[in-house]
């Protein structure tokens, strides 16, 4: 009876062990997608300008031809 017992308890601490590792890891990747994430805000943020209508010109005055 005492083997099994200690092979609950072995097996209980590795199962343990191997939660604490996965939870590291989603932690690590969390915060890879947070920096990530926030990378591609920045990006969008400075590209992404509305283009303006032309005011003077023959072109782009009446119709905007902008695509």
């Amino acid at each position: 009876m005492d083997s099994a017992v200690s092979n609950v308890v072995n097996a209980t601490l590795a199962m343990r062990q191997v939660q604490t590792v996965q939870e590291a890891q989603i932690n690590v990747f969390k915060e890879s997608l947070d920096m990530k994430a926030a990378h591609i805000t920045a990006l969008m943020d400075s590209v992404a300008q509305v283009p303006q209508l032309a005011t003077s010109g023959s072109v782009g005055t009446q119709i905007n031809t902008t695509a």
